[in-house]
């Protein structure tokens, strides 16, 4: 018996020996190498192929073959696309097996090429003209659509969009998507004007001239009013000894596209006193910062393919300086004394708003953003007005109103196409073009 157990250790020796020599062997060794180094994908590659050689030489069950079949390897493997921890000389902390998978189809979703060549090719000079597209897409739908579930994807270059939603989603897409290829391809014209007007007593007058619209900004009202009712009530304000009419410009933008309409200036102070490390005078040092005001106006219209509506997607902001409050501060030397300084504490005024409306492009639209604070009623020379003594922000509190309140009014109207405005250069927008597309839709 124990010459027969003898012969039994030495056999099963010189099969484990032939086993390890074998290509299957080799194999293996290469496969535990590549993981001992972090090489997952290398590794993977290496195993399957030896069980593939151990069943074909019969030194491994049939059974082994299915090992390398798609989708037998464990939740969270690196085979199954899981995330591993990686080697000790890796440069981060988590690796991922790159392998092919399918796109989840539990609510019917389903993959679309959406062609944008008719609309890029005639926008030459921006660099990314689809993220206009992409930008309405998201004020449409939302931004938690695309980063919950179902699960979805929107993707855009200048030639394609690629979307993978539900069948509700795709109809959405493509709506705007038909408005944005099939089209007016020239630019568009649409004439701004803004307005301040002390006392908010102008509505009496203009009741019968407009006709509220929802807003979702606390203090906006929005109103539309045909052209020839606008006609007759810029008339009525005119009038008024307290009507002034701060800006008046003629955008020219391409369908869907964003312009943006800014002047900003900066106003610098002492903000503290910063104690120094040496033992010698000076023992303080003043710190300076800086402050801006001014406006910006992000406007983002888009027309129906038969040019009958306006969907315009607004954005404003206004920062002011009200004044800069002195504060005496009292530094201790060495030596026990004292030594008065003043910093400079910033008192802002500042509003916001973000909306989106649709009316009817032969239509009018008026914002009123509500009683803004004035700005300092100290004349200065300011960037806003080319060096011209004016009230604070670009003097857009008229004289009279130095020192109070003002309603503030935007008045948006469509012009056309810029091929048919006497003096407009067709194709050729004339505001600074948003480069980035962030925050709220």
């Amino acid at each position: 018996m124990a010459d027969a157990l003898g012969k039994g250790v030495s056999g099963a020796g010189q099969a484990i020996d032939r086993a390890i020599q074998s290509p299957t062997g080799n194999q293996l060794m290469q496969a535990a190498q590549a993981y001992a180094q972090g090489n997952t994908q290398q590794a993977m590659s290496a195993a399957s192929s030896a069980l593939q050689s151990g069943v074909s030489s019969g030194l491994l069950p049939s059974t082994a073959a299915a090992a390398t079949s798609p989708g037998t390897f464990p939740a969270g493997s690196a085979a199954a696309g899981g995330v591993v921890p990686a080697s000790a000389n890796s440069s981060t902390s988590l690796v991922r097996s790159n392998i092919d998978v399918a796109l989840p189809k539990d609510s019917g979703q389903y993959w679309v090429e959406y062609d944008l060549r008719p609309y890029t090719k005639n926008i030459r000079h921006l660099d990314h003209p689809q993220q206009g597209l992409v930008d309405w897409i998201l004020r449409e739908t939302g931004t938690d659509i695309w980063f919950s579930q179902p699960f979805g994807i929107l993707n855009a270059d200048r030639d394609t969009l690629r979307v993978y939603h539900t069948a509700a989603m795709h109809q959405v897409v493509a709506d705007i998507h038909e408005r944005f290829v099939n089209g007016s391809m020239e630019t568009q014209v649409f004439g701004l004007r803004l307005i301040v007007i002390s006392n908010p007593s102008w509505r009496n007058r203009a009741t019968t001239f407009l006709r509220s619209v929802q807003v979702q900004t606390p203090g906006v009202n929005a109103w539309l009013l045909s052209k020839e009712d606008m006609a007759l009530m810029m008339g009525n304000l005119r009038g008024r000894t307290d009507y002034k009419e701060a800006q008046a410009v003629d955008i020219v933008v391409h369908n869907g596209q964003t312009q943006t309409l800014e002047q900003m200036r900066g106003k610098s102070y002492v903000r503290e006193y910063q104690r120094t490390e040496q033992g010698a005078p000076p023992f303080f040092l003043p710190v300076s910062a800086e402050v801006k005001e001014g406006y910006r106006v992000q406007f983002s219209p888009m027309l129906s393919v038969d040019m009958r509506t306006v969907d315009l997607a607004v954005k404003c902001s206004i920062d002011q300086i009200e004044r800069l409050h002195p504060v005496t501060m009292e530094l201790p030397y060495p030596n026990g004394q004292t030594q008065s300084v003043q910093i400079q504490v910033p008192q802002m005024a500042s509003w916001q708003m973000h909306e989106r409306f649709r009316w009817p492009a032969d239509h009018s639209l008026l914002l009123s953003c509500g009683i803004l604070a004035a700005p300092n009623p100290q004349a200065s020379p300011s960037l806003l007005t080319g060096g011209v003594q004016s009230l604070g922000l670009g003097g857009l509190i008229p004289p009279s109103a130095a020192g109070a309140r003002a309603d503030a009014l935007l008045l948006i109207e469509y012009k056309g196409r810029s091929s048919t405005q006497v003096g407009i250069q067709a194709g050729a927008p004339n505001a600074q073009q948003a480069t980035l597309s962030r925050g709220r839709y």
